[in-house]
């Protein structure tokens, strides 16, 4: 008898120990901050936050920083704040509200994932630092203030509006063929610069506004993009990549993408190539956050990243003539590039520092230019990214996390390195952070010889065999860190691997070859996507690495990912049934071989049959006859990343073969569930339906 009631009380004990302790919607209840700027004056900054479906924005002011919210949306109804920035004397903010600023096509069409009578439109607002009640000016996007502050110029219809911000009185600027964008106004605010994309190339081109004249700065059949003025106005300096259709060359190559960064002169409009990219593979222009990051600094030198030698790294070059000099060296990756205002240090994101596992974390660092002395400021456990410099030049603003607390607004003071972290009275009472654990680095090498970076999610006790669920990112162009991600899609799903570590599951984070944060060759391996997948390969490495585990039950496996990660999700049902027993499919793409469509003309790639076979290999829709394990489809029908018609598709054949499978359809909602509602109900659903088939 006795023995019977202590195995009763340890059942009761185990019981308690893996209870649920807290909900979906508990979890996902995090503030997520976005849009960090800072004012040119008066030590202010401002973002944007998003409570559980309410996104406002906010700001702060030095000594104290006390974060104050000065408007006032209070309804969970998906319209996004981007664009945030300050008028130049620091009292006025001007931003964008609405669209899908994070998709692949229409960024700048509204969306209605609230379901309103008219749909919403993408509009500018503006609201006071002191806190007076925010105003919708105009219909448009892209606004850039003037340096008087008087005039707000915006995109509307791919056209160039400006909008007089003492009477709010609009008018087109002038008309042109194509879509313009990149806008900003000259330093002393009497031409404004953008380029116009038509399609085969792409200019850039300046209007003055006293002469009301369009001119365009060394015109060519090329692609010129990111146009930036020089400090005094004087020149221009730009990227230009070839134009046009190249020659259909063998599909299956890697080849060096070209670029190079030319300057042009604004009375002569005659531009001149000041640098080239090396012809190499690695020499290509980096596709990591920002692209090239160009930037004109001060004492006249051109900033810019590159991968050419093997890693994102940060260059400077005077504008005129000289070799470049590398300032940021070493294996790791450098993102989120800002100048300081007085533009004589570079404010980056880096993932490196003195613990070992660094490389799966971000860190706050700053180079200066002429000098080129560097110093990683941040280090420890915690991540920090996307740095501004305040107006005083004595504080960092960033945004910060840990693996318990999500990321919120943080000063960096430079003299002390003491950080203040803002907005932890947001944090909703019942979130529960004591609950989360603290990911584990794990690194494996892949049969072909990669090394696998994940992060393993797991709960301490329980049963000695438990099931186990692999997460795939999306991007691909991503990399999941030991903490709380500061992309809001990616912050969900550290979210979601921590509520399924909470139910009793073994959790493994993936980041897989394809992804950031790893060099060159990680990011950009050969036979990858629809060229053959290889990317797979380290997915089903992970799932079989999980396997291993003397705690999982390699029986009771499960997957999921969104985006990409649907795609690979997808893949490993179809391919290897065996060993997922079970996944969600969010948002994936199916079918590869439509990317490659047949040439309209005679000439065509000498491998073209080859690579579209070899595309629709690469697709989950190839291996239909090997799936056999449970699946859930999600997908909202308004995303604008992912067409709808790759899960409609794949749903149509499985009901031909009369495959079994379970579905949840979003209507109106976007890529990135823009209502917070239809947040909780595809994160409950996808954790139900693991829990329900491997049985936690």
């Amino acid at each position: 008898m006795k023995k019977i009631l202590l195995s009763t009380s340890v059942f009761l004990l185990m019981l308690q120990l893996f209870a649920q302790s807290f909900t979906m919607e508990q979890v996902t209840s995090y503030p997520f901050p976005s849009e960090l700027t800072a004012s040119p004056e008066g030590d202010k900054i401002a973002w944007a936050m998003h409570e559980k479906g309410l996104r406002n924005v906010y700001v702060a002011q030095a000594p104290d920083f006390k974060p104050k919210k000065i408007t006032d949306f209070s309804k969970d109804d998906g319209q996004e704040i981007t664009g945030i920035q300050f008028t130049p004397d620091g009292n006025t903010l001007i931003f964008v509200r609405g669209g899908e600023h994070g998709s692949n096509w229409d960024w700048n069409v509204g969306i209605n994932p609230s379901q309103e009578t008219f749909m919403p439109k993408v509009e500018i607002w503006r609201a006071s630092f002191s806190g007076s009640k925010a105003e919708m000016l105009t219909e448009g996007d892209e606004p850039v203030v003037s340096p008087d502050g008087k005039t707000l110029a915006f995109i509307k219809n791919r056209q160039v509006w400006i909008l007089n911000l003492d009477d709010s009185k609009t008018s087109q600027l002038f008309e042109t063929k194509g879509s313009v964008s990149y806008l900003s106004w000259s330093p002393v605010g009497n031409k404004l610069l953008f380029t116009i994309n038509r399609g085969t190339h792409a200019l850039v081109a300046f209007f003055d506004i006293q002469n009301q004249k369009l001119q365009y700065l060394s015109p060519s059949f090329s692609r010129d993009s990111s146009p930036k003025w020089s400090p005094d106005g004087s020149k221009v300096t730009f990227i230009r990549r070839p134009g046009g259709t190249p020659e259909p060359l063998p599909i299956f190559e890697q080849r060096h993408i070209p670029w190079e960064i030319w300057t042009a002169d604004i009375e002569t409009l005659e531009g001149r190539r000041r640098w080239k990219a090396p012809e190499t593979l690695r020499g290509s222009i980096s596709t990591t956050h920002g692209g090239a990051n160009l930037h004109w600094a001060s004492d006249n030198q051109l900033i810019y990243l590159s991968y050419e030698d093997g890693w994102p790294h940060l260059y400077a070059m005077d504008a005129d003539s000289g070799p470049s000099r590398q300032l940021t060296q070493g294996q790791y990756m450098v993102e989120h590039v800002n100048l300081s205002p007085d533009r004589k240090t570079i404010l980056f994101t880096a993932n490196t520092g003195p613990l070992p596992d660094d490389i799966d974390r971000r860190h706050i660092g700053t180079v200066h230019i002429q000098s080129g002395e560097l110093m990683i400021y941040t280090q420890g456990e915690s991540i920090e990214t996307n740095p501004v410099m305040l107006s005083g030049m004595k504080q960092i603003a960033c945004i910060s996390s840990t693996a318990q607390r999500p990321m919120l607004p943080t000063i960096l003071d430079l003299n002390d390195r003491h950080f203040m972290v803002l907005g932890e009275e947001m944090l909703p009472v019942d979130f529960p952070m004591a609950h989360l654990v603290t990911p584990k680095q794990v690194i494996f090498q892949s049969p072909d010889g990669f090394n696998i970076h994940c992060q393993l999610f797991e709960k301490a006790g329980g049963p000695d065999e438990k099931p186990a669920v692999l997460f795939v990112h999306g991007g691909p162009q991503r990399q999941m860190l030991l903490g709380w991600h500061y992309g809001d899609y990616y912050s969900n799903t550290y979210a979601i691997n921590q509520y399924l570590a909470e139910m009793g599951f073994v959790v493994l984070s993936v980041n897989f070859r394809l992804g950031i944060g790893y060099g060159y060759e990680f990011h950009k391996p050969a036979r990858t996507y629809w060229q053959g997948a290889e990317e797979y390969i380290d997915v089903k490495a992970a799932g079989e690495y999980l396997a291993s585990l003397p705690q999982v039950d390699p029986k009771r496996i499960g997957i999921y990912g969104g985006s990409y990660g649907g795609y690979l999700t997808a893949l490993a049902l179809a391919k290897d049934s065996g060993l997922f027993a079970v996944g969600v499919d969010i948002h994936g793409v199916h079918e590869l071989s439509s990317r490659l469509e047949m040439p309209d003309g005679y000439e065509k790639a000498p491998d073209f049959e080859k690579a579209q076979r070899t595309a629709f290999y690469s697709s989950p829709l190839a291996y239909l006859d090997t799936w056999t394990s449970p699946v859930l489809f999600i997908h909202g029908d308004d995303d604008r990343n992912v067409q709808v018609s790759q899960t409609t598709d794949l749903i149509r054949r499985f009901e031909d073969r009369n495959m079994a499978f379970e579905y949840l359809m979003i209507p109106d909602d976007s890529h990135h569930w823009m209502k917070y509602a239809n947040l909780v109900k595809v994160n409950s659903a996808t954790a139900a339906f693991l829990k329900k088939h491997l049985n936690p």
